[in-house]
This record gives structure tokens, C-alpha cells and sequence, in this order.
């Protein structure tokens, strides 16, 4: 297979890949809120319910600050920050992003960011400071550290954080070629123009 035939199988029009960002982030967007009505009806506020003994656990919380609690008292600054990472992601979805797999990874991370940030702007106690709903607790990830409880939004904010971190080490642009790719044919293109003239077979008398 031809480097250019893969580069169109990963590649994709700038208005294909605004759409798979799109209906990605919703779908994120709907699980997390479903999940987290789901959880305000029917889980008791600060209980424990095993579901599969201390390997998965329920337990409705509301988080006014970062992971593990941190920076309780500046919610607003969290919500700044959510905000201006969805809108980078929607300013790079229009502008620069054609790769399929940067589509993907970067709909389900605003899907995750939107789910959060939807708790701030609308929950209790108020506008920019509501608590994130948090119900998922799985004391054995966390080793030795803490345990922390999470939601939806949440998982898919680390996973595809790891993702998006696995993509830049593997050199893949937003337009979906590599940059291993780039650089060889930027030297090849260097080549082709510091060789002689003689050694063009086409080249004229």
C-alpha cells in the first residue's frame, strides 16, 4: 500500500471531520448526563453501594473542585478552564484537524469536557461554580494513592488525554500525515533540487 492511499484512508474533509467531533462530544456529552440523572434518582447522597463488592462501587458525591476535591474554593477558575479547553478543540475541529483518528480522540475528549462543564454552568450552588455529580468508585485502580470518585465525563477526559499523548509520540499531525512522513519528503524534495541538471534525463540541451 502507497503511502498516499494510506494518507487518504486516515484523512478526512475538513467538513467529515467537524461532524465525527461533533456527534462524538454529543453522544459523550448524553451518556454523562444520563448516567449522572441516574445516579441523583436513585443513590443515596454519600452511601456506599457495592454492586461488585470493593471492585465496583456506587457513591454519589459532589465535587466543587478537581480531582481528589483539590482547589475547592476557586470552582470558577475549573469552569474557566473547561471552557477554554472545549473551545480550542472546537476552534481546531474547524480549522485545522483532518485525521480520523485526531476526530475521534478529540470528539470524545470535548464530549467528557462538555460533561463537566454542563455540572458547573447549571448545577447547584450556582452559575460557574456548580459541583460536579461524581458516583463511580473503584478503590483498587487507585494502588496506594487516595481514592478518587469519577463519572463518565471523567473517563473519557483521562483515557483520551492518554490518547492524545500516544498520537503526539507517534508523530501523527491533525491532517493525519506523520512527521516522519513530512521530513522525508521535505528531504527528498531537497534532493531533487540540489541535483544537477545533467542528471535529469528530461532536462533540455
Amino acid at each position: 500500500m502507497s503511502s498516499r492511499t494510506s494518507a487518504k484512508r486516515t484523512t478526512l474533509r475538513a467538513a467529515a471531520a467537524g461532524t465525527t467531533i461533533a456527534i462524538l462530544a454529543v453522544l459523550v456529552l448524553a451518556a454523562d448526563q444520563f448516567t449522572k440523572y441516574l445516579a441523583l434518582e436513585n443513590l443515596p447522597e454519600r452511601e456506599v453501594v457495592p454492586v461488585i463488592g470493593d471492585f465496583f462501587q456506587l457513591y454519589l458525591t459532589f465535587n466543587p473542585g478537581a480531582a481528589f476535591s483539590l482547589g475547592e474554593g476557586v470552582t470558577w477558575v475549573f469552569t474557566l478552564v473547561l471552557a477554554a479547553a472545549a473551545l480550542s478543540i472546537v476552534f481546531l475541529a474547524a480549522t485545522r484537524v483532518r485525521s480520523r483518528a485526531w476526530s475521534v480522540v478529540l470528539g470524545l475528549l470535548l464530549g467528557g469536557i462538555l460533561g463537566n462543564l454542563t455540572d458547573r454552568l447549571f448545577r447547584a450552588p450556582g452559575l460557574l461554580v456548580g459541583h460536579v455529580v461524581d458516583f463511580i468508585h473503584t478503590p483498587w485502580l487507585w494502588l496506594w494513592f487516595p481514592s478518587a470518585i469519577y463519572n463518565v465525563a471523567d473517563m473519557f477526559i483521562v483515557t483520551m488525554m492518554i490518547a492524545v499523548a500516544i498520537l503526539v509520540l507517534l508523530g501523527r499531525r491533525f491532517d493525519g500525515t506523520r512527521e516522519k512522513d513530512a521530513a522525508r519528503a521535505a528531504a527528498s524534495a531537497e534532493a531533487d533540487a540540489d541535483a544537477p541538471a545533467s542528471a535529469n534525463p528530461h532536462a533540455q540541451p
